[in-house]
C-alpha cells in the first residue's frame, strides 16, 4: 500500500516549482558542466568532471524524490475545512504561561519551518495539538523544562 503525504496545495505547489526548475534548469546545466569537463581529457584526475557528476547525482536523486513526494500527495485545503478542533491545516493561536502568544499552522512534513510557523503534522508539538479546541491546555517538554500552553483559537484559513 502506498502511504499518503498530506500537504496544502501551497506545499504541493512549492515542491512542483522545485521540480520543474530541476529539470528546467540545473539538470541541462550539469551537463553542459559535464561536457565542457571532458573536453579536458583525462577524467581520472578531473576535478571539474568528478565534481560535475557528484552535483548530476545529487540532483538526479532529488527529482526522484521530489517526483515521488508529488505522486503520494494527498492535498488537502485548509480553507475548504472548519471545526472547532485542532486537525491537519489548522491555525493555532496558542499562550504560553508567560503570556506571549504563538501562531502554528499544521502542515505536512515537507512544508514545515518552524521560523515561518509551519509545524509538521508529525511532530511532537503536533501530535499534542491535534483534537484540542480553544480553552484546552497543553504541557510541551522542552530542554528548558516543560512549558504550559492554552489554546486561544482554532482557525483554517
Amino acid at each position: 500500500m502506498v502511504e499518503k503525504n498530506p500537504i496544502t496545495p501551497a506545499g504541493l505547489q512549492r515542491l512542483k516549482d522545485e521540480l520543474h526548475h530541476l529539470r528546467s534548469s540545473e539538470r541541462p546545466r550539469i551537463v553542459q558542466m559535464i561536457a565542457v569537463a571532458r573536453e579536458h581529457g583525462d577524467l581520472k584526475e578531473n576535478a571539474e568532471y568528478h565534481s560535475a557528476k557528484e552535483r548530476q547525482s545529487f540532483t538526479e536523486g532529488r527529482i526522484n524524490a521530489l517526483e515521488d513526494k508529488i505522486a503520494r500527495a494527498e492535498v488537502i485545503d485548509p480553507t475548504k475545512l472548519s471545526g472547532d478542533r485542532v486537525a491537519f491545516g489548522a491555525t493555532i493561536t496558542l499562550t504560553s504561561d508567560g503570556g506571549k502568544e504563538t501562531v502554528y499552522q499544521i502542515v505536512g512534513a515537507d512544508e514545515s519551518d518552524i521560523s515561518a510557523g509551519k509545524l509538521s503534522v508529525t511532530s511532537p508539538v503536533a501530535r499534542q495539538l491535534i483534537g484540542k479546541e480553544a480553552g484546552d491546555e497543553i504541557t510541551i517538554r522542552t530542554p528548558a523544562g516543560a512549558r504550559v500552553y492554552e489554546v486561544i483559537s482554532v482557525d483554517y484559513k
